[in-house]
């Protein structure tokens, strides 16, 4: 799971723009944000630098 949805309502970011600044579908990156898929390290890596928070703070720890 993730929190990506949580850190776009936090920035006040839409869905539509952080597709375009990672060169993916709108489609994908709300299959992210709804968790129907996970995005790869490499891909959450980038979101993380793209929305200027740490990578952790996209992840919902299991604990």
């Amino acid at each position: 799971m993730n929190r990506i949805k949580e850190v776009l309502y936090e920035k006040g970011i839409k869905q539509v723009w952080l597709a375009e600044k990672l060169g993916k579908s709108y489609n994908m990156v709300n299959s992210y944000v709804q968790n129907r898929r996970q995005p790869s390290l490499e891909v959450l890596y980038h979101i993380s630098e793209i929305l200027g928070v740490d990578v952790k703070d996209l992840i919902i720890s299991k604990k």
